[in-house]
């Protein structure tokens, strides 16, 4: 895909079929679908660790249709299974209902909420720099995200449905690689001051 912000060569060249030993940190990452019907997207669920060399690690992808009490119920067992620390999940379309859904199941799973102020593509970039530095490893192959991953070019997502996946995957590497994310700036900072004395 011209402009594509992955290419498979790229994640060839540093993948690995089995896994790291070494990988301390992991998170899952969930970006749940608006609708739970036959024809919605996929809720996105991926698995990644921070390895003992600083690279980043996809462990798994665990995405599913379904509904909300699925993808929650898969989120935990995920959680258990890879003894993650915390589990990192959008909060654009469902707000306080997506960690609540989580908590049905399981009340004692760490929840990291985040909420996108970016567009799809924008929020990518930076984890797709980090693949071309070779800073992230696929552990076995993900036939789905990585079809969607080479979908997501500089312009958008050019392929179909949703890149849910895709959406999983940067909230997690965001939150493995904090310093790749620039803070907003505080727009008071830029504020001018009022004017004191008789220039009021």
């Amino acid at each position: 895909m011209p402009g594509a912000l992955w290419s498979l060569s790229n994640l060839d060249a540093y993948r690995v079929k089995e896994g790291f030993d070494d990988v301390g940190r992991v998170v899952v990452a969930v970006d749940p679908a608006v609708t739970a019907t036959e024809a919605s997207d996929e809720h996105g669920i991926i698995v990644a660790g921070l390895a003992d060399d600083k690279r980043g690690v996809v462990l798994e992808d665990g995405s599913i249709q379904g509904s909300p009490n699925d993808w929650a119920r898969r989120v935990v067992s995920l959680y258990r299974e890879w003894s993650a620390d915390c589990v990192v999940i959008e909060v654009n379309q469902g707000g306080d209902m997506v960690a609540h859904t989580i908590r049905t199941i399981d009340p004692n799973v760490k929840i990291k909420e985040v909420r996108a102020t970016r567009g799809k593509h924008v929020r990518a970039e930076p984890s797709a720099s980090l693949y071309e530095q070779g800073r992230v490893t696929h552990v076995g192959v993900f036939n789905e995200l990585e079809a969607q991953m080479c979908m997501m070019t500089s312009h958008g997502y050019e392929g179909e449905g949703s890149p849910d996946r895709v959406d999983a995957l940067v909230w997690a590497l965001t939150d493995l690689f904090p310093s790749m994310v620039k803070p907003v700036a505080d727009p008071s900072r830029f504020a001018i001051p009022k004017a004191k004395g008789w220039m009021r």
